[in-house]
């Protein structure tokens, strides 16, 4: 199992009860990757020999072919909200989204899943808490642009590598426990069972999730609308 994840270099407020997503395209600051065998790895552009404040079209597709290369080996290749927002930014930011889109078909993608059970996603450290994971994240998401920003390269690599950590441990216990459990936002434990980690593309083939009972569903649609057509026939 390997597990990835970006940070932005674009520092962007979200307004009140606003949606990071809908605010891109976005410059990318760094992206790593840990499996569980001890292995780790670093992306980020170089600028006179010192973390770039942006990674390049280049430096976003090294990352893709990476990820890509790592599935036909065979790893199963997990990242939370990966689909929808990792991949989807990596891909634009390296101007790939069909190489982005062939590696999120083929990603696991816990929160994704957790969504076509119950309708709607929740945060990586909600499923952390639930499932008794010690790793904690070390800044709040939104600070990791603006610490890159202001030369604290290194904080923000062991942020993003700590999040791969944390990522790792909570789909080691899902495959483990063969559920997910999260604390809500009322503080209550919630579990949904989960025999095996399903990739994107075995999601797809679900039905959609059923939202009857929701005022503002987020369509599923969200999550997959910017791969190309001609990989979702």
């Amino acid at each position: 199992m390997l597990a990835f994840d970006i940070e932005l270099a674009s520092v962007v407020e979200i307004p009140a009860g606003g949606d990071l997503d809908q605010l891109g395209p976005f410059d990318l600051a760094v992206a790593a990757a840990r499996d569980d065998r001890g292995g780790s790895w670093t992306w980020h552009g170089i600028e006179s020999g010192l973390p770039a404040p942006k990674m390049s079209a280049s430096d976003a597709r090294a990352v893709l072919v990476a990820l890509r290369e790592a599935q036909i080996r065979g790893e199963q290749v997990v990242a939370w909200n990966g689909v929808g927002f990792d991949l989807k930014w990596l891909g634009a930011a390296a101007g790939d989204a069909h190489l982005a889109g062939e590696v999120a078909l083929d990603t696991f993608d816990p929160m994704l899943q957790i969504f076509h059970g119950r309708g709607f996603p929740i945060a990586l450290a909600a499923a952390a808490e639930g499932l008794g994971v010690s790793l904690k994240k070390s800044m709040h998401g939104a600070e990791a642009p603006k610490a890159w920003a202001r030369g604290e390269h290194a904080r923000v690599i062991e942020y993003v590598q700590g999040d791969c950590q944390l990522t790792l441990e909570v789909a080691q216990r899902i495959v483990a426990k063969k559920s997910v459990r999260w604390i809500t936002k009322k503080g209550t434990p919630a579990t949904e069972p989960m025999a095996r980690l399903l990739s994107a593309r075995e999601l797809l083939r679900l039905p959609p999730p059923d939202q009857s009972w929701m005022s503002t569903p987020i369509p599923r649609e969200r999550f997959f609308a910017w791969i190309p057509p001609t990989l979702l026939r």
